[in-house]
C-alpha cells in the first residue's frame, strides 16, 4: 500500500489541537491499514521519526431520515507521537 493511500487527512479537532503541544498529531487512515503501516507512511511523507503510533476505531453509527434508515462511514483514526527534535507537521 502507497504512502498516500495510507493516510486520508489530518484531522484538526479541540482535542487533536491540544495534544499538538506533546508532538502527537492525528490522521485518518485507510481502515486497512496497520501501526507499521502507518509509522513508515508519515516517516516518508512528512520527513519525521516517529516514536510511537495508537489506532482508534470508530464504528458507523445508525442514521435516520424519515422512514429510512443507514449508516455513517466506519472511520480509523491514527494518534501519532514524534520524537524529540522533530518539525512540526502543520504549521
Amino acid at each position: 500500500m502507497e504512502a498516500r493511500d495510507v493516510i486520508k487527512r489530518p484531522v484538526i479537532t479541540e482535542k487533536s489541537s491540544a495534544a499538538m503541544a506533546e508532538n502527537k498529531y492525528t490522521f485518518d487512515v485507510a481502515t486497512t491499514a496497520n501501526k507499521t503501516q502507518v509509522k513508515i507512511a508519515v516517516e516518508e511523507i512528512f520527513d519525521v521519526k516517529v516514536d510511537k503510533v495508537n489506532i482508534i476505531n470508530y464504528k458507523p453509527k445508525k442514521k435516520r431520515m424519515g422512514r429510512y434508515q443507514g449508516y455513517t462511514n466506519k472511520r480509523r483514526v491514527a494518534i501519532v507521537k514524534l520524537s524529540e527534535g522533530s518539525i512540526d507537521l502543520f504549521n
